[in-house]
């Protein structure tokens, strides 16, 4: 069962979507401010994290600041804040997606779920593509781990998700409508600011110099690629 952390100090939304969440036979602990927040983390494990970013205690944004240093759990940031800037900031800091208030139960559900799924297997790689090398660093996508100067970098779900796709098609040009599809879901094709932050999160992991990229070539307007 899908474990679900809700962390929001509005009692009657974090009751409704505690009610809609177990409807649909979700496992739903909660959170009203953000040290809650990061003690329950801890202490539960949750698969996925809904964060509100008007917290009483803290913002938000340092909510997953503080996740991100010892955390990988995929975060939905579900906020009232429209604005481009802090959508932006909220992936910059390490959120796997943003939904705005007033939000429609279903979409939400929808991208819950399709957060969820980038933590299960993608199924078994074939043997020639399992472990990919570069002068700089290596991957393995079997057992899901990044090694670089002899040393393991943390990737979260969605980093991992997003690399997977330009590594099974290395060396050809993936468009960003394809991989805000493949990695988002369906219903994205045009939030290319999802790209380029989790492309420069990527870079700052990966690659020896970022501003020069080797190996995570960017076409511009048109997409991506992976160069080994």
């Amino acid at each position: 069962m899908t474990r679900v952390l809700v962390v929001d100090d509005e009692p009657q939304l974090a009751r409704l979507l505690v009610i809609n969440l177990k409807a649909r036979k979700y496992d739903v602990d909660c959170a009203q401010d953000g040290a809650a927040a990061l003690d329950a983390v801890a202490a539960r494990s949750p698969d996925v994290v809904l964060l509100d970013l008007g917290l009483p205690d803290m913002d938000g944004i340092d909510v997953l600041r503080h996740l991100r240093a010892w955390s990988q759990v995929p975060v939905v940031v579900v906020s009232a804040r429209h604005g481009s800037e802090e959508k932006v900031r909220a992936l910059d800091a390490g959120a796997d997606d943003y939904v705005t208030k007033p939000f429609g139960m279903d979409e939400l559900l929808a991208r819950l779920k399709a957060v969820a799924r980038r933590t299960l297997p993608h199924g078994s790689a074939d043997s020639e593509e399992a472990v990919v090398e570069t002068d700089e660093f290596t991957v393995d996508l079997i057992a899901k781990k990044a090694r670089r100067g002899g040393e393991t970098i943390r990737l979260t779900p969605t980093e991992w998700h997003l690399l997977e796709v330009l590594i099974r098609n290395r060396g050809r040009l993936v468009s960003q409508r394809r991989l805000l599809q493949e990695v988002w879901g369906s219903s994205y094709g045009t939030q290319t600011n999802y790209l380029r932050v989790y492309m420069a999160h990527l870079r700052r992991k990966l690659e020896a110099d970022p501003s020069h990229p080797r190996h995570l070539i960017t076409a511009p307007g048109m997409g991506y690629r992976f160069e080994a």
